[in-house]
């Protein structure tokens, strides 16, 4: 494994204590940071909570290598506010899901974001979190301190340990440390708002715009339950979403000539406007979801999220990633869960139960069951990071 053993910080060192004294009596540990998104996926059954979230800060910041290196409970507004008085940001524009998941007042950590790899928007013009993690540090279930990556682009050999522990949700490893890549934020941000009530025309309005000259870093499609949502789009009814980022003059000049190229049918909101509507789209805002709804995050091929949409008439949704990600709310049962499984299937993508009551979240897979080849490897991984089966028990699947 591309992994080295190294010397504990004084925060490691009670982490090592901790998962060590479980791993001998074969406690099952609760691994979470400030618990933001705790209600995701399964419920797990653990004796005690581990907090990741104990050691705090910047351990590393250098701007002009566009690098960073931060304690995983470092808290991810400390992260963002540092980067942008540089005049930088976090690539994957990771989403605060706290309302969503009902656990507003507590600030996502950047190790919680790692080990979930929640992007946002941008996810589908620049990659995914775990596209930008350039290095780890973690302790196993072993009780042993590994670091993986490091600081440049190509720094891994073998199995990179970054990849595996990013969106493993704490069942490998609990994350210490994250050295990320960094890129200079857009001096400006344009959005086109076009009028689209039938989500199929909808994506072919969004993957023109992708496929366009223009640089469209972000794409979505609002039904105008969803968009009323959002107050920049009240009162607009079913609308497409295009947003393009760069200096201001090359903002004006590509927002302009994309909307002629659309027939002028349409605006473009400035660029307060569109932070705002984009910060609502990342954050699922524009989700209708009552309290007692359940939540499902759909990924497909962008031609397929109108047909997913269509498919479970007891849910409301809207897409993102230019069609690829369907977020859809509907009743808390078995049943609707079933159609959003089926309908991703049928579609021949992936999808996750984000959230949902304790017993629903208990009694069915929250992510599709692996096919039995891959099951095999992620027991063998398993096996190797915490042979003890400590770490989040039963939190992605069942009996791991």
């Amino acid at each position: 494994m591309a992994a080295m053993q190294i010397d504990p910080t004084p925060a490691e060192a009670a982490l090592v204590t901790e998962i060590a004294a479980a791993a001998s009596a074969r406690t099952p540990l609760f691994v979470q940071g400030n618990g933001t998104k705790r209600d995701m996926l399964r419920p797990v059954q653990a004796a005690r909570t581990l907090s990741a979230a104990t050691a705090s800060g910047l351990t590393l910041y250098a701007p002009k290598e566009l690098i960073l290196s931060a304690a995983a409970g470092t808290p991810l507004p400390e992260i963002e506010a540092a980067v942008a008085a540089a005049g930088q940001h976090l690539i994957a524009e990771p989403p605060d899901l706290s309302g969503l998941l009902g656990e507003t007042g507590r600030p996502q950590t950047i190790g919680g974001v790692v080990a979930t790899n929640l992007s946002g928007p941008r996810r589908v013009a620049w990659g995914a979190m775990r596209d930008h993690v350039m290095g780890l540090r973690a302790v196993t279930g072993r009780a042993e301190v590994i670091h993986s990556g490091g600081r440049v682009l190509k720094n891994v050999t073998g199995l990179d340990l970054c990849k595996l522990l990013t969106g493993s949700h704490g069942t490998l490893g609990v994350i210490t440390e994250v050295t990320l890549k960094v890129l200079p934020a857009p001096e400006a941000t344009g959005t086109l708002v076009l009028p689209e009530a039938e989500a199929q025309a909808g994506i072919a309005t969004l993957s023109a715009g992708l496929g366009s000259p223009y640089g469209v870093s972000a794409a979505a499609w609002l039904p105008a339950e969803a968009a009323e949502r959002v107050p920049e789009l009240a009162g607009e009814g079913a609308v497409a979403l295009l947003r393009i980022e760069d200096f201001a003059a090359s903002v004006t000049y590509r927002t302009r000539k994309l909307l002629a190229e659309r027939g002028g049918r349409g605006r473009i909101l400035d660029d307060a406007a569109s932070r705002s509507v984009w910060r609502a789209v990342r954050d699922a805002v524009p989700l209708p979801a009552a309290a007692e709804d359940a939540v499902w995050r759909v990924s497909v091929r962008p031609s397929a999220g109108a047909a997913v949409l269509a498919a479970v008439p007891a849910a409301r949704g809207f897409l993102d990633w230019g069609g690829g990600v369907v977020w859809l709310a509907g009743p808390a049962t078995e049943a609707t869960h079933d159609a959003v499984v089926a309908a991703a299937r049928r579609a021949g993508g992936t999808w996750m139960l984000l959230r949902a009551p304790e017993t629903l979240r208990a009694a069915v897979a929250v992510i599709p069951p692996e096919p039995d080849a891959l099951a095999r490897i992620t027991r063998r991984v398993k096996a190797a990071l915490d042979p003890a089966g400590i770490l989040n028990p039963g939190r992605l699947h069942p009996g791991l």
